[in-house]
């Protein structure tokens, strides 16, 4: 299985991805985070990408499926190590506001829940 996981004291779990993802295995890793989540108090979980390797579209899968698995549970997840092209792909697909990238050099790209909506008068 292309995972790690461990929680600190911070109440961060650490998820290391290691590549390549597979489209049969994008449940499994969700199910795993969701379980880690919901034992634990973890407020951030810090997604490692720097050894997935060539992101693919099943690579931004997995990574949009994830975000979304942390925040139904008040999580926000934080990308390191993600490389240049992991970070082009990301923008090119539309992904930057659900997955909001970091600096140049691989992060950290943070992301968590949406703002709250804005009300118009």
């Amino acid at each position: 299985m292309p995972v790690s996981m461990d929680v600190e004291a911070t109440k961060t779990i650490l998820l290391a991805l290691r590549g390549p993802i597979t489209a049969a295995d994008v449940p499994q890793l969700c199910d795993q985070l969701a379980a880690r989540l919901r034992d634990s108090d973890a407020t951030d979980a810090v997604c490692d990408v720097g050894a997935l390797g060539r992101p693919t579209a099943v690579t931004l899968n997995a990574l949009a499926r994830l975000q979304l698995v942390a925040r139904r549970r008040g999580c926000r997840i934080r990308l390191t190590g993600a490389g240049p092209e992991l970070l082009m792909l990301l923008e090119l697909v539309g992904l930057t506001d659900v997955l909001r990238a970091g600096g140049p050099g691989g992060g950290p790209v943070e992301t968590g829940p949406d703002p709250p909506p804005v009300r118009s008068a």
